[in-house]
């Protein structure tokens, strides 16, 4: 092990320990490097990658009722088209990993399936959810233009196999317990089926009980792998099991960070709105509230372009 100390204060104090092993593990501390090529992924009529718009993932962390997700999915298109921005509308069926049993979890897999392709069919919107067995891969697909795997489930083999050879769009939650370079083994689980429409998303990693952080580094990263990634800024900003039986939350760190990730380059970005947070029945503390949402697309838009002029000027990397 190696100590990083500075003097403060009449004594030494250790700032960081990394051992040499860690700092010279294979990409793990470097960004991507000019020239990486990022398979582009094809959502629609939308291209997602490098020299492609910002994708938009949005929508409440749960189908609450048909009513309410018709209305979030009606007001988020609004606030896309006005920027321009390709958007996937989100909502679980199902939230099979609430942290208390007694927790709301969802309309379920038919009646969910059934509303979300009411939306799909009415609004002209691509949808997304959260796929957590392998009994439901199947009839999830039929209706769901992307797939996501849970952050918990990204290890499992045979369920990743499964929603990889459903021949969709996947997206691919990192989970909260890995290190960015480690999710590489979770991308060839995907590819082994011939799949490789992929999207990877970073969610924050674990710091310590019932707390997260971001780490920028994990985006460059991330994207060596050559597949788009996807900043999800609310569960980032998430505070696990924080409040006893549900989860709590930092929603005023959502903006900010969402600014860092497209500053620092990401492909897209997946944000839970709700329009009204704190009566929420799922992850209302760190869900972003909607009025405010047209103001986060347009600064997330207006870096993103900036980005990628820097993008295009900056020299090789050494």
């Amino acid at each position: 092990m190696r100590a990083v100390c500075s003097p403060s204060g009449g004594f030494w104090q250790i700032l960081s320990l990394t051992s040499d092993r860690f700092l010279n593990r294979p990409n793990a501390e470097q960004p991507a490097k000019k020239g990486t090529i990022v398979h582009p992924v094809r959502i629609g009529e939308w291209t997602v990658g490098q020299g492609h718009p910002l994708l938009v993932i949005a929508g409440p962390c749960v189908i609450e009722s048909e009513s309410h997700a018709m209305a979030m999915a009606e007001s988020l298109k609004r606030c896309a088209d006005k920027v321009g921005l390709p958007f996937v509308f989100k909502a679980s069926y199902d939230k099979a990993n609430r942290t208390s049993l007694g927790s709301f979890r969802g309309p379920g897999l038919r009646e969910g399936l059934r509303i979300l392709e009411r939306i799909r069919r009415e609004t002209g919107l691509k949808v997304l959810s959260d796929v957590h067995r392998i009994s439901e891969v199947s009839e999830a697909a039929s209706v769901l233009d992307v797939l996501q795997t849970p952050a918990f489930l990204c290890r499992q083999t045979d369920f990743l196999v499964a929603v990889a050879s459903a021949g969709k769009p996947v997206n691919l939650k990192k989970g909260q317990f890995l290190a960015p370079w480690d999710m590489k083994h979770v991308v060839d689980k995907v590819l082994s089926t011939g799949n490789r429409n992929i999207l990877v998303t970073e969610r924050g990693v674990s710091f310590g009980y019932n707390q997260l952080v971001s780490d920028m580094r994990s985006l460059r990263i991330l994207r060596q792998m050559g597949y788009p990634v996807i900043f999800d800024a609310t569960h980032s900003v998430q505070l696990p099991g924080g409040q006893g039986t549900c989860s709590g939350g930092q929603r005023e760190f959502v903006l900010p960070l969402a600014r860092a990730a497209v500053a620092t380059g990401v492909d897209g970005l997946f944000v839970e709105v709700h329009d009204d947070p704190d009566r929420a029945r799922s992850d209302g503390p760190n869900s972003y509230p909607l009025r405010d949402f047209p103001r986060l697309l347009e600064q997330v838009l207006e870096l993103h372009r900036k980005v990628a002029e820097w993008e295009r000027d900056e020299p090789p990397m050494r």
